[in-house]
């Protein structure tokens, strides 16, 4: 091989670019000197932009068809020749035989849409709930992009890197997104409750809003979604709570219901009760009790906002008689007066009411000595 071969091919013929990345924006085509051939092949493939650049200036090429500058090369096939980059046609080549190289720096940018890229907030937004009052809330998305206008990013972002990815802007884009979400949620005072009702318009409205600053960088934002907007998590329990309120509905019974089940749970426990019954009795005291207090509140809730009622009086003794062989009554206070008026009760009947050892002359009992006090004695035998 004589010298102007080889020197001839270490000149570059096909300028392409094969990307095996997954975050690649820009790649700039490597070659010692950036020397090109007159003539070579460019080979643009989908989702590709090829833009020249030469001493920092991006060049333009003439759409032969037009006759309109263009900025870039879309997807195909192309000869390079200085009569279609008229940048580069003056720029110095080299004279020795052979179509003059010109040199210039290619740039290749992935115009493909780069999906899934995350973003957050880093701290809680505070936020007043119209329900809840002063809350903090955290969201979460994800977001797409593309490249709309690949001088633009050349110019603002790339400067004279080799290889530009996602994640040299992503961390730009993200507090962006962060800013511009903060601001619209203020301004939209939706309650916290509805928020998941309106995730879609959300995201549309601040994608709209953002997609000149996205511009500015010759980027495109194609999407931005939302996926979760969260409550501090002892808000969240609380919330919890007051939903499992709700579902049960009447405490008063689920009460019941779980005294039923600690009864049962209780009587197949050995060695826990003495028997069922005694099971049975604490489980429907346990029940009444509860039932009880969850009731309370509820009635009080109800009453009317007037005076407040006095307590009901407290229930009377009611006691049973034993007359010629039988047990008569229970009988309250007053019902026992009229048996001492018809003379049913006397002194010396048999008393008993719940909670004596056993029966009782009724004199003997304190209650009961005032209602025959209160009576007159016999009146005197007539006079002979």
């Amino acid at each position: 091989m004589g010298l102007w071969d080889f020197v001839k091919s270490e000149l570059i013929d096909i300028i392409e670019w094969l990307d095996d990345s997954n975050d690649t924006l820009v790649y700039r085509f490597e070659r010692h000197d950036n020397e090109i051939k007159n003539g070579a092949k460019l080979i643009v493939r989908e989702g590709q932009v090829a833009v020249f650049v030469n001493e920092g200036e991006a060049a333009e090429r003439v759409d032969m068809k037009t006759f309109e500058p263009a900025d870039v090369f879309t997807p195909g096939t192309y000869t390079l020749e200085t009569a279609n980059l008229p940048l580069l046609s003056t720029l110095k080549g080299w004279k020795y035989g052979f179509d003059s190289p010109f040199k210039a720096e290619v740039y290749f940018f992935n115009t493909t849409r780069f999906t899934d890229q995350k973003w957050g907030t880093p701290n809680p937004i505070m936020l007043r709930d119209p329900e809840f009052g002063p809350v903090r809330l955290r969201a979460f998305g994800a977001y797409s992009l593309k490249i709309k206008h690949a001088p633009t990013l050349l110019r603002e972002l790339v400067g004279t890197s080799a290889h530009f990815s996602v994640q040299d802007i992503s961390d730009q884009l993200r507090n962006i997104i962060i800013t511009r979400f903060t601001d619209v949620l203020g301004e939209s005072k939706i309650p916290v409750l509805d928020l998941a009702a309106n995730y879609d318009e959300l995201g549309q409205f601040i994608a709209e809003r953002m997609g000149g600053e996205f511009e500015e960088y010759g980027l495109e934002l194609t999407k931005l979604l939302i996926s979760n907007i969260s409550l501090p998590p002892a808000v969240e329990e609380a919330l919890d709570k007051r939903t499992q309120m709700g579902v049960l509905g009447d405490l008063g019974k689920y009460s019941q219901f779980q005294a039923a089940e600690a009864m049962g749970k209780a009587a197949e426990t050995p060695g826990g009760m003495a028997s069922e019954g005694m099971a049975m009795g604490a489980a429907m005291a346990m029940a009444n009790q509860m039932s009880q207090n969850f009731q309370q509140p509820q009635q009080q809730a109800q009453a009317a906002p007037a005076a407040a009622a006095p307590p009901p009086p407290p229930p009377q003794a009611a006691y049973h008689l034993a007359v010629n062989g039988q047990t008569l009554g229970p009988y309250d206070m007053n019902a026992l007066r009229q048996q001492v008026s018809s003379g049913t009760l006397k002194r010396e009947t048999l008393v008993w009411k719940q909670g004596m050892s056993g029966w009782t002359a009724a004199s003997e009992v304190a209650e009961l000595s005032g209602l025959f006090g209160a009576m007159p004695p016999p009146p005197p035998p007539p006079m002979p």
